[in-house]
């Protein structure tokens, strides 16, 4: 539609072209601000005050990803590199207009005049209120010396995880094994593998290593591999991540704060630390008893297979992968057959299928599009739930890039590229979204498999897609998943639910070689049965993890070496493997998700109360799809997280759901 503002996105910028965008973009920014802040304080008004520091804000969000994202997905190297030079640049103009103290006070005088104008409506409110708490936990209460310290601090934290993701990217380790080292795996993996004379390359990518972990008969073996993955760049990253560390307490101290997890908490749902003690006092009791009857049953596992040659009554890193499909198996789940089942080509038709059924949508495929590489598919996505069903309503594009190259990311995620939101005209700028993940590439035998874990990575990035696209707000800073980071989660992790149903699972499945014949009713029934396999295991992962990242933003500074394998020793039932630090590959905290993995624990009750409703009503019910599209993934982050459970439930979130869908028994 002419009304309707393009894809502005381009990809195949030079390392040139990328960095002159960057500064343009810094020198428009900057003069935006220098305008709004001259308009004689008598004289604000929204208009001339915040729409232009809103309208900006989208400008840049939306052109920077041009910047941004070459650095996770171009083939290029340079292209790459420029990219993360540009991100560095753009993020530390960033902190330094989040500190401009004469557009903290423009904002704030606006707000003093108007904060009682009925006219503003509640988005608009929000955005004043949101900027003015920015400009506060920016420091601009702060006095102008201790200002230019937080500054600092900031701008050192934020070329710090840079490179800690780019040293993950870039990383090439691997560990070259013979056929027999490499016993257990089936041919086709071992086809899809590089060669260096006669021995196998096992590199440090998802689709090479995890395979080799679960299914490496030899023990030493998967120790060796479990000991390069859990060292990468270990050196460089730990020294980075401790550096983080000791700024981000010092940032919090300056700012006021105890420590930076009460600093980062203050904008949660769960608001302190006591709050989340509490939810892992009431959550650890109910699994121990769980953990430790599957620790003995692995352990079991492993005893029986290897007799004198087991080394005690414990589980090591790198039996977990390999004892849990081991005890899968022995339930009738074989992954290696399910898998064939599961064609990426057949299960992504499957699944935009499902999307767009449950949330009332139409996505249509982009021929000959713009893109990053050829692999690389687009689709346009229309709003079909409107009363007239030849108006369409055009709501953005979404791109899938599934599989993994050198230097690309190198895990799955949904990236933010274009935010939906009004125009000042009262148009629309469409929203635009990349799901970048790493499946097995199709061999010369065969497509493309996916494990049925890695279904269910698809459901889920998929979801994050869609809060993406189906956003409708007036203002960029609260579309899609900008919400709260401990609600960021939810919406995605209660769409994996789809994945465990039956129905759902005959309707994504089909053999390769002839897809009319969907997985085996037996092998389904076997599959349910073993979803909540080892789920006290794998909660207390979860628990770990989050108590991990909470215990280092707690205190100064940390050895989190120490910590790390104290800390696993203590929670898991899993032993720590001495003179590894995965802290050096744990990208989620250097970067977006520091003092908040809880959050994915935490999302997980509030997406197993959401899943309860269509589990009563129906997983395909329509009518439900597109509340819970209008309810929660489309107004992002225009109003608070509870307020958009309300809205769903009719009531507060409980945890009984949760507990029940781990296999707990709750009274109510």
């Amino acid at each position: 539609p002419s009304a309707e503002r393009p894809n502005r996105l381009c990809f195949d910028s030079s390392p040139e072209s990328i960095a002159s965008l960057s500064e343009t973009l810094i020198e428009r920014s900057r003069s935006v601000l220098d305008r709004v802040v001259k308009v004689p304080h008598t004289e604000r008004t929204f208009a001339n005050t915040m729409l232009p520091l809103a309208e900006e804000e989208r400008e840049f969000g939306t052109l920077s990803s041009n910047c941004e994202f070459p650095a996770h997905v171009s083939p290029v190297k340079e292209v790459r590199d420029a990219s993360s030079e540009a991100e560095k640049r753009l993020n530390e103009y960033l902190i330094e207009a989040s500190m401009r103290e004469d557009v903290f006070e423009a904002v704030n005088s606006f707000w003093e005049a108007h904060k009682s104008d009925e006219s503003l409506c509640a988005e608009s409110r929000r955005l004043v209120e949101r900027m003015l708490r920015d400009f506060q936990r920016a420091g601009l209460a702060l006095p102008a010396e201790k200002r230019e310290e937080v500054k600092t601090i900031k701008k050192r934290l934020s070329e710090l995880s840079i490179e800690f993701q780019k040293n993950l990217n870039e990383d090439t380790s691997a560990v070259l094994l013979t056929r027999e080292e490499l016993t257990g795996m089936p041919d086709d993996f071992l086809e899809g593998l590089s060669k260096e004379g006669d021995l196998y390359k096992v590199t440090m990518k998802y689709p090479d290593v995890l395979p080799c972990l679960k299914y490496v008969k030899d023990p030493s073996v998967r120790a060796r591999l479990e000991h390069c993955y859990s060292t990468r760049v270990q050196k460089r990253n730990t020294e980075i991540m401790e550096e983080m560390l000791k700024l981000r307490h010092e940032l919090a101290r300056k700012m006021g704060f105890d420590t930076f997890a009460d600093f980062m908490l203050e904008i949660r749902m769960a608001k302190r630390l006591e709050n989340l003690k509490k939810f892992y006092d009431d959550l650890c009791p109910r699994l121990e008893p769980l953990a430790v009857q599957e620790e003995a049953a692995l352990v079991a596992l492993k005893k029986a297979e290897l007799g004198d040659r087991s080394d005690g009554d414990h589980l090591n890193a790198w039996d977990w992968s390999y004892y849990h499909r081991v005890a899968e198996e022995n339930l009738g789940v074989d992954n290696n057959e399910i898998k064939e089942y599961f064609p990426l080509h057949r299960v992504t038709s499957k699944i935009l299928e499902i999307y767009q059924e449950l949330l009332s949508l139409r996505y249509e495929r982009v021929e000959k599009p713009h893109v990053w590489h050829p692999d690389v598919e687009m689709y346009a996505v229309y709003d079909v739930a409107g009363e007239k069903k030849d108006n369409e309503e055009f709501l953005g594009h979404f791109y899938l890039d599934l599989f993994p190259r050198e230097g690309k990311y190198g895990h799955a995620a949904a990236f933010p590229l274009q935010p939906g939101c009004e125009l000042s005209d009262g148009s629309r700028q469409r929203a635009v979204t990349a799901m970048v993940c790493n499946f097995s590439k199709p061999t010369k035998d065969r497509p493309s498999l996916l494990r049925h874990n890695e279904v269910v990575t698809f459901f889920h990035e998929f979801g994050h897609v869609m809060h993406g696209v189906c956003a409708k707000v007036k203002y960029s800073r609260f579309h899609g998943t900008a919400v709260e980071r401990d609600f960021v989660e939810c919406p995605s992790q209660m769409l994996e639910n789809w994945c465990w149903d039956e129905s759902i699972l005959e309707r994504i499945s089909g053999h390769y070689k002839d897809e009319s014949k969907p997985l085996p009713k037996e092998l389904l029934q076997k599959m349910l049965a073993a979803k909540n396999l080892n789920s006290g295991l794998v909660n207390l992962r979860q628990v770990f993890f989050g108590m991990f990242d909470q215990k280092l933003h707690s205190q100064p500074e940390s050895d989190t070496q120490a910590i790390y394998g104290e800390l696993r020793n203590e929670i898991t039932h899993v032993r720590h493997t001495p003179g590894t630090n995965p802290t050096a590959q744990f990208g989620h905290i250097a970067g977006g998700y520091e003092a908040s993995y809880y959050s994915y624990l935490w999302a997980e009750v509030f997406s197993a109360d959401l899943f309860e409703q269509f589990k009563l009503g129906g997983v395909m019910n329509a009518d439900l799809g597109l509340k819970y599209r209008r309810e929660i993934l489309q107004v992002g982050g225009s109003r608070d997280a509870a307020e958009s459970l309300r809205a769903f439930l009719g009531r507060d979130p409980i945890p009984a759901p949760f507990l029940r869908s781990i296999g707990l028994a709750v009274g109510e």
